[in-house]
């Protein structure tokens, strides 16, 4: 019987797929193929057919492989394929440009994280002072790109993202992290430019889960993002992320840096099963009365019609470790900076409460947050609040007297500080109910 090629094309090809396809090119497109079973239902079809397999990936039951643009129409029409994705590039959620979250008052009371694993999806990890002394906290280094062994970082964004997570200040104890002892595993899926493929962030993840238990591995940041063209269920980064989560791993990912237009939440973001996490600019004061949400931070919904982002935290003009240098810090902004604060608040919750599930995890993180009277698309629950998080009483917090700070804005650039303006929008009685709010005048800026 003949092969009705538009119908498969149609039901079963991604269209970037089918576009290349239709462009007549001899070149081998690499494909992430599903299978309606297991990998191995569709291995041999594939490499039979004269495709070649780069990943297996069981976590979505798919194969990466590149396949010869002759045979993707065969391939496609086989019962046991359930669709042909497209291998989509995946970026760093920078943009190229602390709130008063009481982080270091967590550590005087003991909260640092101590011994909890926090896997960074990233462009890698430089051995920086304060990850590696006074003990190396790397603990495991997963380089997807270029197969090394040792930890490096030839772009500087995982870097900087782990030292907000987990920078413990060593070289300068003014841009100490949020988990300044949680221990990190580096995973590089972005090459020197930021960028990678869907597939090599879903093998990524897929080490992650497979070592997790090896190297008490509770959360996975992702500070990367794509463009969301189809719903989580299937879209294949919101599947692998979600697959995570199901493993009992709490995912916090970037919303991404396309607003402050709506419906730009990016993949894996666009998952119900991961934190979303978008960017607010704390205007470089201490205050909430100030503080809005960065105009580049992405809105939701998503494409699905979810509410996303659901948590912000700081993300513009954020210091933190550099990979120029073994004491050196660099200031950047982007929803890449608010995920690993995140990150750092589950680390100590996952401290103070080891047996605390993923949901659970993303319940405090959320129940707590402080709304900043913006819309739910914009902030989602509000601004994190990392002793709400932690469930502290306000007698165990020292004051605010109790900590003289010389430099009131040790997180952010040091530029001459000129206020921001904060974007005009409608009065919300629902933000000034949280600023009067006298349990919020103990809270300090993070120190970074």
């Amino acid at each position: 019987m003949k092969m009705n090629v538009r119908k498969i094309r149609s039901q079963f090809v991604h269209p970037v797929v089918v576009a290349r396809m239709s462009a007549g090119t001899k070149e081998k497109i690499q494909t992430i193929v599903y299978s309606q079973g297991t990998c191995d239902h569709i291995r041999d079809l594939i490499l039979n057919a004269g495709g070649k397999i780069k990943y297996e990936l069981p976590l979505i039951n798919a194969v990466v492989a590149e396949l010869p643009s002759k045979i993707i129409d065969e391939v496609a029409a086989q019962h046991m394929i359930q669709f042909i994705n497209h291998d989509a590039k995946v970026f760093k959620c920078m943009d190229n440009a602390s709130v008063a979250v009481a982080g270091h008052l967590v550590h005087d009371v003991g909260y640092t994280g101590k011994g909890v694993g926090i896997a960074v999806l990233d462009t890698g990890v430089y051995p920086h002072d304060d990850l590696v002394k006074p003990k190396n906290r790397i603990i495991a280094f997963k380089d997807v790109v270029n197969n090394k062994s040792y930890p490096y970082d030839d772009d500087g964004h995982g870097t900087h993202v782990a030292g907000i997570a987990a920078g413990n200040g060593y070289a300068n104890k003014k841009y100490m992290g949020i988990a300044p002892d949680a221990n990190i595993i580096g995973v590089k899926v972005l090459d020197e430019n930021g960028s990678g493929s869907t597939s090599d962030i879903l093998a990524g993840l897929q080490w992650v889960i497979d070592n997790k238990d090896k190297y008490n591995i509770k959360i996975v940041n992702m500070s990367l993002g794509a463009p969301a063209e189809k719903s989580y269920r299937e879209d294949p980064l919101a599947r692998g992320a979600a697959e995570a989560a199901r493993h009992g791993l709490t995912v916090i990912t970037a919303a991404g840096n396309s607003g402050p237009n709506p419906r730009t939440i990016t993949t894996p973001g666009i998952s119900p099963s991961v934190l979303t996490v978008g960017a607010v600019d704390d205007n470089r004061t201490t205050s909430y009365e100030d503080d809005f949400i960065a105009s580049f931070s992405s809105r939701g919904p998503t494409v699905g019609g979810l509410s996303k982002p659901d948590i912000v935290a700081p993300g513009v003009d954020i210091m933190s470790l550099s990979n120029r240098g073994h004491a050196s810090y660099v200031s950047h902004s982007g929803t890449s900076m608010a995920t690993p604060m995140v990150a750092g608040t589950a680390a100590l919750l996952y401290e103070k409460e080891p047996n605390i599930s993923s949901s659970e995890v993303q319940s405090r993180l959320t129940n707590t947050a402080i709304n900043i009277g913006d819309s739910i698309y914009s902030e989602g629950a509000g601004i994190l609040n990392i002793s709400g998080t932690l469930d502290l009483d306000k007698e165990e917090l020292q004051k605010p007297d109790e900590h003289p700070d010389e430099n009131p804005n040790l997180h952010h650039d040091e530029r001459e500080f000129h206020p921001r303006r904060r974007p005009r929008r409608s009065f919300n009685l629902g933000a000034l109910t949280n600023l009067l709010d006298p349990s919020l005048l103990p809270l300090l800026l993070l120190l970074l």
